[in-house]
């Protein structure tokens, strides 16, 4: 039985099948690793309610986040081998274009906080990859079997970085004290903590720890 899995497993025929199944596997496990932390800090800090009632927000944001990458991952292999097999076998450039579209729509298109949250994350990585790249690349690990093939991520020009961050931060503050609406809530809050909260105090014991 052992040995029928481990030829199933190295047969180039079931690459491409087997490579969703693992997809699947780490986007549920990537899930778990981003969202509980995060969930874990936001309940502790501006959570209401029970422990019980943040324990159980903490459990359905972290399930959702899990499987929610499960899926995408899935279908976003699934379509790629759809197209790669309607084209004699021979993936073209759109592909991945499509895919995406596809499998974010499906998964990632109901509005809801966890969804929102990753979205506007994807968001704010695709227009920073329109900053001016750097000269230098950073080092690939020669011990990694993807060395050769995977191409080297280039930082962002330093000047152009600032000027994007100052672009950014600059933006963001006029938005929250003229249109905070249009903030995403986890953002919003945090920021009301920071810079609103901070401004009111009644003694030296809310001054250091919180605010009422």
């Amino acid at each position: 039985m052992s040995q029928t899995i481990a030829d199933i497993i190295s047969n180039p025929s079931y690459h491409d099948y087997l490579a969703i199944l693992k997809g699947a596997r780490n986007g549920f496990v990537y899930g778990v690793k981003v969202r509980f932390p995060h969930a874990l800090v936001m309940s502790i800090l501006f959570g209401r309610g029970s422990w019980q009632d943040r324990a159980k927000v903490i459990f359905r944001a972290t399930k959702q986040h899990a499987f929610n990458l499960a899926k995408f991952v899935s279908l976003y292999k699934i379509c790629l081998l759809v197209q790669k097999k309607a084209n004699n076998g021979k993936p073209r450039n759109s592909d991945t274009f499509i895919a995406g579209l596809l499998s974010g729509y499906l998964v990632f298109g109901e509005r809801n906080a966890v969804n929102e949250q990753i979205v506007l994350y994807v968001v704010s990585r695709v227009v920073a990859s329109f900053v001016p790249r750097s000269t230098s690349s950073y080092k690939t690990s020669p011990q990694s079997p993807l060395a050769s093939s995977v191409v080297k991520p280039i930082p962002p020009n330093s000047r152009a970085f600032s000027l994007f961050a100052a672009l950014a931060w600059g933006s963001v503050m006029w938005l929250f004290q003229n249109r905070g609406e249009t903030i995403q809530p986890g953002m919003f809050h945090s920021m009301i903590y920071l810079y609103r909260d901070s401004e009111t105090w009644k003694d030296l014991r809310t001054l250091l720890w919180h605010n009422n």
